[in-house]
């Protein structure tokens, strides 16, 4: 399973949908995910790859993490998981 593949499953049962009614193109807002399940979303993340979101929940806004889309965070994962690789 590709990395995009795995953070829609993850984002798709946060928001209750089917991973099909997730795009790219989608925003949490979109999807109905508040803050807390943006938190869960992210731990579920970090627990599926392996890795350290470096994502503030008290503060989102001052994040190095971008959370503005669907597409944003799938390129954020890929990234974590090339550095935390090394």
């Amino acid at each position: 399973m590709s990395v995009k593949d795995k953070v829609i499953e993850i984002i798709a049962e946060q928001a209750v949908l089917e991973p099909s009614d997730v795009t790219m193109d989608s925003t949490l807002e979109d999807l109905g995910i508040d803050s807390l399940g943006l938190v869960e979303s992210i731990f579920a993340i970090e627990e599926a790859f392996d890795i350290s979101v470096p994502f503030n929940a008290n503060e989102p806004q001052a994040s190095d993490f971008d959370i503005s889309s669907v597409a944003s965070i799938v390129r954020g994962i890929e990234q974590l998981i090339s550095e935390q690789a090394g």
